[in-house]
């Protein structure tokens, strides 16, 4: 088999990674096309998986739209000249357009049930929709539910061991409390309207958590000078292995907030999707496991942080809770190459049998 991946985020080079190892070792051929977004191509050459560059992140609405011109021609450039029998991404429309241009298959993952805009020039012109099975819209007949959460493609024990060598980098032990505060550019296609924390929160939220612990923040723009000395320091790659050892996580984020769920860090989330129409995952992960903290007013946010900040052994109470929440979910890196390897006939088991595949 010929499988072609489109990488659009780093969080996109983390699911697919062990999916693509795993398929090249079965013996398919695997072609990666990557966008230049933050860290996700120095991911790529950390993890030694070869790809193509094909675009770089667009910096305005306008720049954006060009981006996307350029990837779709790019994507379907590429993939004639490959033959892939599956191109695949996470709601990708370059992948949708060149499939039914070139007449192949397009295997679409999504999570995100608010990113509308992009559904809409995606879903038409795929072939199957993977979605976790908690996803609040019905979308179909294409439509594959999957017990898990695409940071377990990843982030599951069968495929993640934390590596405490991370610790020595920042001259830390075991016992050392510390706090990672994350904060995202809001520069997405699929994040026009929405904002996390200003300025002003986010030096409030460092120098109110300084008083109590260490911090270390990860952030995709540029920090003033009295928050840029908090910046971590360690390889992207590496950045799971610190956040299973940090005591919790606060920020803005929407991927960081599951990964920390799903390893069993607390986890405090500010953002304008949170509310009424925020998506399944999180309130899941809030309401059933209780592994994260939604919360939209950003001094709520604070002064959560600073409450967790000074409450003793909280890692401990947060390990019964991850261990409930893997006892539901799936190994979803076995479950992608089980689908991809036995597509379609596979598709035609998930609708048969629902999200109990395991």
């Amino acid at each position: 088999m010929k499988l072609l991946i489109d990488i659009g985020h780093p969080a996109h080079v983390h699911f697919f990674k062990n999916t693509i190892k795993t398929m090249e070792k079965d013996g398919h051929e695997v072609l990666v096309t990557a966008r230049v977004k933050d860290v996700a191509v120095d991911l790529l050459m950390e993890y030694n998986i070869k790809h193509v560059v094909i675009s770089k992140q667009g910096t305005s609405t306008g720049g954006l739209l060009k981006e996307w011109i350029i990837r779709d021609y790019d994507v379907f450039r590429i993939a004639r000249k490959f033959k892939p029998d599956i191109l695949t991404g996470m709601l990708n429309p370059c992948v949708a357009h060149a499939s039914r241009l070139l007449g192949k298959k397009a295997i679409i993952f999504n999570d995100s049930e608010v990113v509308n805009s992009t559904a809409k020039i995606t879903y038409p012109f795929c072939d199957a929709i993977l979605t976790p099975s908690n996803f609040s819209k019905d979308l179909g007949y294409k439509q594959v539910r999957f017990n898990g959460y695409k940071e377990l493609a990843y982030l599951h024990p069968n495929r993640f061991t934390p590596n405490p060598a991370v610790l020595d980098e920042l001259n830390l032990t075991k016992d050392d409390k510390f706090v990672i505060v994350r904060f995202v550019a809001w520069k997405a296609g699929h994040d026009l309207g929405q904002k996390g924390l200003n300025l002003e929160n986010k030096i409030q939220l460092v120098n109110e958590l300084s008083n109590y612990t260490k911090v270390f923040i990860t952030s995709e723009s540029k920090l003033p000078d009295q928050l840029d000395q908090y910046r971590v320091k360690v390889s992207p790659s590496k950045m799971h292995d610190l956040l299973y050892y940090a005591n919790f996580i606060v920020g803005d984020s929407q991927t960081m907030t599951t990964e920390a769920a799903v390893l069993g860090t607390p986890a405090i989330r500010s953002n304008t999707f949170v509310g009424a129409n925020d998506m399944n995952n999180f309130i899941e992960l809030e309401q059933k496991y209780g592994l994260i903290f939604n919360l939209s007013n950003p001094q709520e946010a604070i002064d959560k942080a600073v409450e967790l900040a000074q409450t003793s052994n909280i890692k401990q109470q947060w390990n019964s809770k991850r261990y409930s929440l893997l006892k539901d979910k799936m190994d979803v890196t076995s479950f992608m190459v089980w689908f991809f390897e036995n597509y379609p006939s596979s598709q035609i088991e998930m609708n048969k049998i629902g999200h109990q595949f395991k």
